[in-house]
């Protein structure tokens, strides 16, 4: 029997251990999948763009008719008091921790329907964890992926709780041996199980467009301001399967992930087989966000 971490949580307004935190079986999410989450990282003890992960939050909220039951200052205080519990757990400072906070919110506790109740208080749930980046032999050589159709549901750009479709995805690629799956609808590339996928040609950094069918990344952001910076050419459009397998460079972007490169898909070589020099502005980019981060500086 697996036994939970003691790590720090949050939930409908007390803050326990994992061990202890407990919903009802009736709670929608549990039944319904019927919830929204964010993944927010956590650098040298301060949250990374923060308040793009709550605007995301809101987006996602709005879809499913959930009112947001926080402000934007209660979610940083329960974030902060998170990551400094975390710390304290760990017995380190606040200031030297890298973690990750998540928060689910579900629409709450009722009788089992379909329908939508609009009388109920929804349940919100947030726990710090640990951070796990990609290693350095992941950056220097790249990662392996495979391919799968997309046979999610058509509104991906909610960050929603029903994640089996996803979860389907990356069994794909953990039963193959690789980091991912990279998923395409139609003919076109959408997004892997749980990142978003960039391709490079001719110096030029392409991604999928922000619609129903992607969810969108804060890293859309990110890496566009990082390619600003750096005189680096970005378009957001459709991305036909051809133009992924003729890339010159092939890259995931996620929390946790930051900015990864991938060089075999479908057991043949990306551009030369080694991450470019691309991946290695965006990634000196990243570093550099994060740092500015890490001082208290919003990135």
């Amino acid at each position: 029997m697996s036994t939970l971490p003691p790590l720090p949580c949050y939930l409908n307004g007390e803050f326990t251990e994992l061990s202890k935190a407990k919903i009802s079986v009736m709670d929608r999410g549990f039944i319904f999948g019927d919830g929204v989450y964010e993944v927010v990282p956590v650098y040298g003890g301060q949250p990374f763009r923060f308040e793009q992960h709550m605007a995301r939050l809101k987006r996602s909220l709005t879809e499913l008719r959930i009112a947001n039951p926080l402000t934007l200052a209660q979610w940083l205080d329960i974030a902060h008091q998170l990551i400094a519990a975390y710390a304290t757990s760990k017995g380190v400072k606040t200031e030297d921790t890298d973690q990750l906070i998540y928060i689910q919110i579900s629409r709450g506790v009722a009788m089992r329907d379909h329908v939508m109740p609009t009388d109920i208080a929804p349940t919100v749930f947030v726990m710090s964890n640990t951070m796990t980046p990609p290693s350095t032999t992941q950056r220097q050589q790249g990662v392996v992926c495979v391919t799968a159709d997309d046979f999610r549901w058509q509104k991906a750009h909610i960050k929603s709780t029903s994640l089996l479709g996803s979860v389907f995805a990356r069994q794909i690629s953990f039963d193959a041996g690789a980091a991912e799956t990279l998923m395409f609808r139609d003919g076109f590339l959408s997004e892997a199980a749980a990142c978003n996928v960039w391709i490079v040609k001719d110096g030029k950094v392409l991604g999928t467009p922000k619609d129903h069918l992607v969810l969108e990344g804060i890293r859309y952001g990110l890496i566009e301001e990082i390619c600003r910076s750096k005189g680096i050419a970005f378009e957001l459009r459709r991305i036909s399967r051809n133009e992924v397998f003729a890339a010159d460079e092939l890259l995931l972007s996620s929390a946790t992930k930051e900015v990864l490169p991938v060089t075999t898909l479908d057991g043949q070589c990306v551009g030369s087989g080694r991450p470019g020099p691309v991946y290695a502005q965006l990634y000196a980019g990243y570093q550099e966000a994060k740092a500015q981060s890490r001082s208290g500086h919003s990135s």
